[in-house]
């Protein structure tokens, strides 16, 4: 456990609407905080199903939950729910989705994912370490266009043309494979603006995009609407405006759910958890 709160849990529940029979999935066990309060409602009848795509998340949900009946988990990518709901007959019988997204406090204070440039490790970024490129690898490899375009499309990074240039030459020099070089490349092109480090939007864009989370977003709400049952909730935690904006479109313009809150962190989710300040929590509920 990373000692944090979970980000948001208290509205994530209600927006859950947990019922003590009914079946739930956390698509993002993370370190199980949201898991341990669902299970905290549900009753014997209950049942909590668990997704997580980083190896180390699903050994720890098997040695913390292990033992309950009520619990499972798979090693899988979210864009997965409905194959793993046609499997076990549950298509739309699901109560309730709950996805949390962005990366977990684990993966961001342990150095050799790569995840942080506060901590010098390697430049890897993979949600799953056994699947996928490294962005160390990509960067070596890709043209300075490519790695513009990724960097403003999914960092919204105005610089972009800038710091990709500079990252060509750079590895022209020697190659890029820890999170400190990266970082420093981006900090000599892009000065600091206010308590932003200058590399913060770059890391994110990178990350997106080495793990495809904006296609993996896309056809999880996408599935999750078809796993729900009549009247079963989706919540989905978001931490930029990029996916937020995906979020709150799919809920506008897909006929089978309907909005049902939004609810913005402020100081007191922050106090809780860092993470929080940026999260935007968004609800929707099943048609009959």
């Amino acid at each position: 456990m990373s000692g944090h709160r979970p980000v948001l849990l208290d509205e994530a529940l209600a927006g859950l609407a947990v019922r003590a029979d009914g079946r739930y999935v956390d698509a993002t066990f993370g370190r199980g905080g949201h898991a341990q309060a669902i299970l905290d409602v549900l009753g014997p009848s209950g049942a909590l199903q668990g997704f997580d795509q980083d190896p180390d998340a699903v050994t720890a949900a098997r040695a913390r939950f292990g033992d309950d009946a009520r619990f499972g988990i798979v090693h899988r990518r979210f864009d997965g729910l409905r194959d793993w709901a046609e499997d076990q007959g549950l298509m739309g019988r699901i109560d309730g989705v709950l996805m949390d997204l962005g990366v977990s406090s684990p993966q961001l204070d342990t150095p050799e994912r790569g995840f942080s440039f506060q901590h010098d490790g390697p430049l890897d970024m993979r949600m799953d370490p056994t699947r996928g490129e490294a962005v160390s690898d990509w960067l070596a490899q890709a043209d300075a266009t490519t790695i513009a375009d990724v960097l403003y499309h999914y960092g919204e990074e105005r610089a972009s043309r800038r710091i990709a240039r500079a990252i060509v030459e750079a590895r022209v020099r020697e190659p890029i494979v820890t999170t400190h070089q990266l970082a420093q490349i981006i900090s000599k092109v892009q000065p600091r603006r206010g308590r932003i480090h200058p590399a913060t939007r770059s890391f994110q864009a990178l990350r997106i995009f080495i793990n495809e989370e904006i296609e993996v977003l896309k056809a999880g709400l996408e599935q999750a609407a078809g796993v729900l049952a009549p009247g079963g909730r989706l919540v989905v935690i978001s931490f930029h405006s990029l996916e937020d904006r995906i979020v709150k479109r799919f809920i506008r313009d897909d006929v089978r759910v309907k909005a049902v809150q939004r609810v913005l962190a402020d100081d007191r989710h922050a106090a809780d958890n860092p993470r929080a300040r940026s999260a935007v929590l968004r609800v929707a509920e099943v048609l009959p």
